[in-house]
């Protein structure tokens, strides 16, 4: 459904897209992860046709984004990560702006409104300006404009940064009904619809690409691609990188954590150390090597309880492969 073939974004001298390609299957969840300044963001909106490639391709359903922008845009349902809606408009006054932008049917568009704000949950505040929802809220009312269309296509960049845990949440479980429900084509329409399906329509599936620094959202998506730098450093399953990681892990418990990772940190073998509250957590290369730490701490009256190799998360095996690129 999308394909990169040695994409490269530069602003000057500045270089935010460096040679990557990637191939994302039709009715993939896609995750593009990594820190500030990594070009998630610049890979999205090339995607989007919103910028041009300095140099290499991309396409969208094997249309070039920059000689068939037109039509690609007519795919795809771009979100980025500042709210875009007009902040003076209601609910309901978004989403009708946005159905008139898309050229929506009017025979079909009330329907389509009043089913948005039903995915969204957004029926009893559909009355209330936008500027006056909670963040969480805007976000809902984002996704449910960048979906009026019917994308086949949906891009979303960084849709969650900046809102609280339980909205976090609701807005990745609203992505995940999208992709589990899918589109329903009529071929008798020529048109894509959300309606329940009738006989001869078939549903086609809703490829995702989201832009994430959040490593828990990378574990719902199918494959996760890894950028540092402009460059591609990973891009496979989250199960795949957990499973190929290069090191152990290693935790316990511990009154003095921080004098544990510190002593840690500098002992053979160990990869990485970090602490979360009471407890110490190392990336070290071989399970051998617990005896010694062990041995090590109890030399400097450090009691670590609970020591034990624990399974790897998708985090461990992004710190090594920066730690390594870095290096």
């Amino acid at each position: 459904m999308i394909s990169l073939e040695h994409l490269t974004k530069q602003f000057g001298e500045t270089v935010a897209v460096k040679n990557v390609s990637f191939q994302i299957a039709d009715g993939e969840i896609f995750g593009l992860i990594g820190p500030d300044g990594a070009g998630k963001t610049t890979t999205l909106r090339v995607i989007s046709t919103a910028m041009l490639p300095t140099s290499g391709s991309v396409s969208v359903n094997q249309l070039d984004v920059t000689r068939d922008a037109e039509a690609v845009k007519q795919l795809i349902g771009y979100m980025p990560q500042r709210f875009a809606l007009y902040r003076d408009l209601t609910v309901i006054e978004n989403l009708n702006f946005f159905a008139d932008m898309y050229g929506a049917p009017l025979a079909e568009r009330h329907a389509q409104v009043e089913r948005l704000l039903g995915f969204a949950r957004l029926i009893e505040f559909k009355s209330r300006r936008a500027q006056n929802l909670s963040g969480g809220m805007q976000k809902k009312l984002a996704l449910a404009a960048t979906l009026m269309h019917h994308p086949r296509v949906l891009l979303l960049d960084e849709p969650t940064t900046g809102v609280d845990p339980v909205s976090r949440r609701e807005f990745l479980d609203l992505i995940t009904d999208v992709h589990l429900q899918g589109r329903t084509v009529s071929p008798i329409e020529g048109r894509a619809s959300k309606e329940p399906s009738l006989e001869g329509e078939s549903v086609q599936k809703v490829t995702i690409v989201v832009s994430t620094p959040y490593l828990d959202e990378a574990e719902r998506c199918t494959r996760v691609g890894l950028m540092h730098h402009g460059e591609l450093i990973a891009c496979d399953a989250p199960s795949a990188l957990r499973a190929n990681m290069p090191a152990v892990v290693l935790e316990g418990e511990t009154d003095q954590a921080m004098r544990a990772r510190t002593l840690a940190a500098t002992h053979a073998g160990v990869r990485n150390a970090a602490m979360h509250g009471d407890v110490v957590r190392l990336l070290i290369d071989r399970a051998d090597r617990q005896s010694a730490l062990e041995a090590m701490w109890q030399e400097h009256g450090i009691q670590v309880r609970h020591l034990r190799i624990a399974p790897p998360r998708l985090e461990d095996a992004f710190v090594l492969m920066l730690g390594s690129k870095d290096g």
